[in-house]
């Protein structure tokens, strides 16, 4: 424990023997029957793919401070670097499906706009879990037998899987299809995002190292999520501050240090104009809560 909080438990990826092609099939009665301890309630943060469908039962799951009941129907898409637990799946049956972030490419931003917890209707769900059905088997023949193995089917397979089993896209009220310069732009700023935000705090800086202008990057990032890119970017410093301050014992201090701030004070002046709260507050209240109780 730090800080009161539980630490949280780094997952990297460890495919059992016979699954080395970037991706892993199991259901949630392998994740029980592996988690003799109960560890799955706690708090860990993954650096894979998690791809989950429940097929029957129902439970909790909590990602990154929402927390979302469980059905048949439900989807889940658990990604890398976030803080999630498994609070009940005693009673959850379906497809877990794990995979390396570069196992998979072309689809950064659907994945960016996909929530971590969505419905599937009866139909859906049911191809959706034909798609799992068929990737599990190419995947069991490809450890049994590795002459037939090929990581381009199980990519391909996977594709299939996420592109079933992904929430129906809003319809587009701005006439601009998936796939255009558009798209290409906030591809190549989300991830720029991710890789430098905890020292560059200013839309400007990423423009100027991606070559675009500020509206271009801001165009971009409302058409592919519906907020602007310099709220795109304050909202991935919240997240990891909210991150920090909830599962690691670091000082207000030590969190804007790690986090590209200049002081303590700063950090709290934008904590507070982002989620209302401070710091210190924010953190004593995430403290007291028992989700498990949910």
């Amino acid at each position: 424990m730090e800080n009161g909080q539980p630490a949280v438990r780094q997952l990297r990826y460890s495919p059992a023997v016979g699954s080395p092609h970037g991706v892993e099939v199991l259901d949630f009665a392998a994740l029980r029957s592996m988690d003799t301890e109960g560890r799955r309630v706690l708090p860990q943060r993954p650096d894979f793919h998690v791809l989950a469908l429940i097929a029957s039962g129902t439970g909790a799951h909590e990602a990154d401070f929402d927390i979302y009941r469980l059905a048949e129907g439900s989807a889940v898409w658990i990604r890398p670097g976030m803080v999630h637990r498994w609070s009940d799946v005693d009673a959850c049956d379906g497809p877990l499906v794990l995979f390396r972030p570069g196992f998979l490419p072309g689809l950064t931003a659907a994945e960016a706009t996909t929530p971590a917890c969505w419905r599937l209707d009866r139909q859906r769900l049911d191809l959706a879990l034909l798609a799992a059905q068929h990737l599990g088997r190419e995947h069991d023949t490809a450890a049994r037998t590795p002459l037939l193995a090929s990581p381009a089917l199980l990519s391909h397979l996977l594709a299939a899987l996420v592109l079933r089993a992904l929430p129906a896209a809003p319809a587009r009220t701005d006439g601009v299809p998936a796939g255009n310069r558009s798209t290409d732009v906030f591809r190549a700023y989300r991830a720029a995002v991710e890789e430098h935000f905890t020292d560059w705090h200013h839309v400007g800086d990423y423009a100027r190292a991606l070559g675009y202008d500020v509206r271009t990057l801001t165009r971009a990032t409302r058409a592919a999520t519906g907020t602007g890119a310099k709220a795109f970017l304050d909202q991935r410093i919240l997240l990891e501050a909210r991150r920090l301050l909830a599962h690691t014992g670091l000082p207000v201090a030590g969190c804007a240090r790690r986090l590209g701030f200049r002081d303590a004070g700063n950090f709290t002046t934008f904590f507070r104009r982002q989620a209302a709260t401070t710091p210190a507050a924010w953190r004593a209240a995430y403290g007291a809560t028992d989700i498990r109780g949910v």
